[in-house]
């Protein structure tokens, strides 16, 4: 005879420290064992999308970096090539090379976020403390350029604020030779830990069917083995011009689309985004930052979208034109929000405890969710 267990429907959040944010997550339970996720959000909102029908065009830029606030500079960056493109502005290479690298610089701090409060959500503390410490020695390099450590305003129309420090490109490779070595210590302390890879490994498995249906992007759809990055798939700015590799998942420890495949994924994308800072801060070319800024911003009428490759994912911006010195409309496809979409779908038929390390896995940032 089958014992019969009475359904719990238990509030996790929007206060717990797992949920990576104000997120309520409303779960069914059978004892142990999660039966269905419903992602409650909405705890964060801040009408940006109507911000935009009221503000010029420059005066939106701030306005992304409250998006994704870990990824700040490449909200910037999404924006004003969305801008640039329907505008029809032509920006100087060396700006070009610059966004670049300051992109990529981006996705690396973004990227050890998410690996360091991963470990952290499933006990582990010390891999936490070495990357945000790393983290930090990017935030010095932004800092140096144009004086702010996460609310940037740094990529404008047609440029940038400022342009980069005589001592900035030495710092960087000063950077770059004292972080490698942590991505050696990182993989010894935790993505080859014991104890880590029986949390992950085997939880949460995301096939590439789902995650294609569910319009997964980032990072989560690249360990599910899809090999899909729009710097290479629809590049944009000047990545065409650099040599790196998309990593994917391939279900070295379980199996392909698994939780630890979505954790190994981000540490494979630093080593890439380290490729291609290499190869940028060598051939900066010379030339004035300021040059193809305009003073007034003349936006033509018509809609553009435009996507970039954001930290977590494709991030997406819809912009409606009718002439004026405000958009009619600014409509943003942000990656988190997507993504938190296949939570129940990771989660039925797992444990508790599981449900943490699965919703870890997917980085999801709630300023983007709710924006």
């Amino acid at each position: 005879m089958a014992v019969k267990t009475e359904e719990l429907v238990l509030n996790m959040g929007p206060q717990h420290p797992s949920t990576h944010g104000v997120l309520r997550l409303l779960v069914e339970l059978d004892g142990e064992l999660v039966t269905d996720v419903k992602p409650i959000i909405g705890y964060l909102h801040r009408c940006f999308e109507k911000h935009c029908e009221h503000l010029t065009y420059p005066q939106i830029i701030p306005y992304t970096d409250r998006m994704d606030y870990l990824a700040s500079m490449y909200n910037n960056f999404g924006y004003v090539t969305a801008v640039e493109k329907l505008a029809g502005i032509q920006v100087p290479e060396r700006v070009e090379y610059i966004r670049v690298i300051m992109g990529e610089l981006q996705r690396i701090a973004s990227h050890l976020i998410a690996l360091g409060t991963y470990g952290l959500d499933i006990g582990a503390f010390t891999p936490f403390l070495f990357l945000f410490r790393d983290r930090e020695k990017i935030l010095d390099l932004f800092e140096m350029t144009c004086g702010a450590r996460l609310l940037y305003n740094y990529m404008w129309v047609g440029g940038v604020s400022h342009d980069i420090p005589s001592d900035f490109v030495p710092a960087v490779k000063k950077f770059i030779k004292e972080f490698r070595p942590t991505i050696v210590e990182l993989n010894d302390l935790l993505t080859y830990n014991k104890i880590f890879v029986e949390r992950t490994a085997n939880i949460g498995i995301l096939p590439a069917e789902t995650a294609i249906n569910y319009g997964i992007t980032g990072p989560n759809l690249r360990a599910s083995g899809v090999k899909w990055d729009l710097r290479k798939n629809d590049t944009y700015s000047i990545y065409n011009k650099f040599d790196f590799e998309i990593p994917v998942g391939e279900g070295k420890v379980g199996t392909v689309g698994d939780s630890w495949d979505r954790y190994y994924v981000r540490v494979l994308e630093v080593e890439q985004s380290l490729r291609i800072i290499e190869q940028a801060i060598d051939n900066i070319p010379d030339g004035d930052v300021f040059e193809a800024v305009p003073k007034r911003i003349k936006m033509p009428k018509g809609n553009v979208y435009h996507r970039v490759e954001n930290p977590k994912g494709e991030l997406g911006y819809f912009i409606m034109s009718d002439g004026k010195n405000n958009p009619t409309r600014v409509k943003v496809r942000p990656p988190s929000f997507v993504n938190l979409a296949v939570l129940g779908e990771l989660s039925r038929g797992h444990l508790v405890a599981d449900l943490i390390a699965i919703l870890g896995s997917l980085d999801i940032v709630l300023g983007e969710i709710d924006r």
